[in-house]
């Protein structure tokens, strides 16, 4: 064998290597953050002034997971007043885990949902919500 069927062989073997890498590339599934994406990146100024405002509160928001309830707790501000906004559980690396509630407390700005309609995984608790004609956004992080 000479060299000008190696180099014949090495060239086959690289055409082939190089076919294998596109088609699992093509296989590979791409998903944005979210759909929407640039939609949602120009209204991004409302978050950063709900996340200051929320920041100013006496507390956070208090997320727990108590048995098979998941308790979302609004600051004490939030205590007496109506309140309206929505409750988005986004898992980043799965979409089809993602899930989005109407924000719905009680007298003492407390909502309980069934943790069951969760699979496990780490979850962004993304918060938003208006009290008194004023907008609030708040995240917070949770492992099922």
């Amino acid at each position: 064998m000479n060299w000008g069927h190696k180099l014949t062989i090495v060239i086959a073997v690289f055409i082939c290597l190089m076919g294998f890498m596109v088609y699992q590339a093509m296989q590979t599934d791409f998903q944005l953050v979210e759909k929407g994406y640039y939609k949602s990146e120009l209204n991004y100024q409302q978050v950063i002034d709900g996340t200051s405002r929320a920041n100013a509160l006496s507390s956070r928001v208090r997320i727990a997971k108590t048995g098979d309830r998941l308790i979302v707790q609004l600051p004490e501000e939030m205590k007496g007043s109506e309140v309206r906004g929505s409750l988005w559980f986004y898992c980043a690396y799965d979409e089809k885990r993602d899930r989005k509630f109407e924000l719905q407390t009680n007298k003492d700005a407390m909502q309980e949902l069934d943790a069951n309609l969760f699979e496990a995984g780490n979850y962004t608790i993304k918060i938003e919500w208006v009290s008194n004609n004023e907008h609030y956004y708040s995240e917070e992080k949770l492992s099922m």
